[in-house]
């Protein structure tokens, strides 16, 4: 059996050499198709790893509560607004209570991280840009999937003794820190320098995973113990004389849940935040308790705050999931787009070898004639058609790999070209040429011998 396959394979090759323009033309839809497969699964897998990138930067364990304020600004309100402030409960908003609640009364949590957020400036050495002071946890870094290039994070020693000490961002290094070691070496903060103590490595960010997700470039930040920021910065949830002073002076913001008023913006974080913190991460230990839990924290914090949502919690899994499921059936749309052509390829070899059999029918009536079967000359176009889809598969993969590689050089799109992606395209060619040159191959093996012989 192996001699007849080797036998009919020479016979295609020296068919395809006789007609080399012919066979090429033949193979471009093949060629063409398997290219274009090969570079919409690259594209699709590169979409999945993006997923997977941003389930990595929010946690997939991870839920968080944002804290929400329904801001009304101006110098004189109506009646109806003074009697609606009246009548509206009073919340302390997000605080540290709601951390420490959350942590003893909530099952399955493994970890809760607050995060407020200053807008200050950082000065070393007479270089100066604006940027955001973040305080938080020593367990921050773990449930966000931090790294260190160099130095640790916080001991809960330095967290309990409100040590200005701080871990800096990738960029502040190469910024502030260019060609000197920056452990140990002190930044300026608003008014207070900060002791560095690490680190933290590079954070991979695309312009679209920032807006997509909601998130700021964490290279840019600089992290100090939240008890330091709340102690040495500003306490939002602690209303000053100086705050009462600049509301008498007709400025002021309403908070939405009617029981702060908060003057000039003195008090207040990012995006014009007047609650004690700006986030709060609960790590939960599996995340197929994520959407309970979210429900629990969703009720208890509504309780907490006395009927006011001035909160909102989001799981990103859940939204990272739905955007995984936007993208694959993105992915199989493509996919079948680009399989058209392998169809269009298989058609063209069809073409091409009922041609090729009409031109052939003396070969098929003297090789008859000799003592070939039906089997035997249907094998031999079987084969020939099969040879012309594994070149022009071969030829494919290569230009599909090297497609994926424009598109990502050109486009900037990330683009993965896998093993298994080759192996299905290449596949899925080899049928194309079986299903397509099936037919052909059938009619030459019907063919009368005699009147095959008789042909012009």
């Amino acid at each position: 059996m192996l001699q007849i396959i080797i036998y009919n394979f020479d016979i295609a090759l020296d068919a395809i050499q006789q007609n080399k323009m012919r066979s090429l033309l033949t193979s471009l839809g093949i060629i063409f198709g398997v290219a274009s497969v090969i570079a919409m699964l690259a594209i699709g897998q590169g979409a999945q790893q993006e997923v997977l990138q941003q389930m990595k930067l929010l946690g997939t364990n991870n839920i968080i509560v944002k804290s929400v304020q329904d801001q009304k600004e101006g110098e004189v309100q109506s009646e109806q607004a003074q009697a609606k402030k009246k009548s509206t409960p009073f919340s302390p908003g997000l605080t540290l209570a709601d951390m420490r609640s959350i942590k003893k009364i909530v099952p399955k949590v493994k970890y809760v991280s607050p995060e407020v957020i200053y807008e200050t400036s950082f000065i070393r050495s007479g270089r100066m840009r604006t940027g955001k002071l973040v305080g938080v946890n020593p367990g921050y870094f773990e449930i966000n999937n931090f790294s260190f290039l160099s130095g640790s994070p916080f001991t809960k020693l330095q967290t309990k003794q409100k040590e200005p000490v701080c871990i800096i961002g990738y960029d502040i290094r190469t910024k502030f820190f260019a060609g000197v070691n920056p452990i140990g070496k002190r930044i300026k903060a608003g008014d207070l320098w900060l002791t560095v103590i690490g680190v933290l490595n590079e954070r991979q960010l695309s312009t679209e995973s920032i807006k997509s997700l909601g998130i700021r470039n964490y290279n840019l930040d600089i992290y100090i113990p939240i008890t330091t920021a709340l102690l040495r910065y500003k306490d939002r949830s602690v209303v000053t004389q100086q705050d009462i002073e600049e509301s008498q002076q007709g400025s002021f913001v309403v908070f939405s849940g009617g029981g702060v008023i908060a003057g000039g913006g003195g008090n207040q974080g990012e995006n014009g935040n007047i609650q004690q913190l700006d986030k709060l991460i609960v790590q939960v230990s599996n995340n197929k308790y994520s959407i309970v839990i979210a429900d629990i924290l969703q009720r208890m914090l509504k309780r907490r705050h006395n009927g006011v949502v001035d909160f909102e919690i989001v799981v990103p899994e859940l939204l990272l999931q739905q955007e995984r499921r936007t993208k694959q059936i993105f992915n199989i749309v493509l996919a079948c787009i680009a399989s058209i052509s392998l169809i269009i390829g298989g058609i063209g070899i069809m073409n091409i070898m009922l041609a090729s059999i009409v031109e052939r029918y003396k070969e098929i009536g003297v090789r008859r004639a000799v003592g070939a079967e039906q089997r035997d000359i249907q094998l031999q176009f079987l084969t020939e058609a099969l040879t012309l889809s594994i070149s022009g598969g071969f030829l494919g993969v290569i230009l599909g790999i090297a497609f994926s590689y424009i598109i990502e050089i050109s486009a900037g799109v990330i683009t993965v070209v896998t093993l298994w992606s080759i192996v299905l395209s290449f596949s899925v060619a080899m049928i194309t040429g079986v299903i397509f040159g099936y037919f052909p191959a059938l009619k030459a093996a019907r063919k009368d011998p005699v009147e095959a012989l008789h042909h012009e």
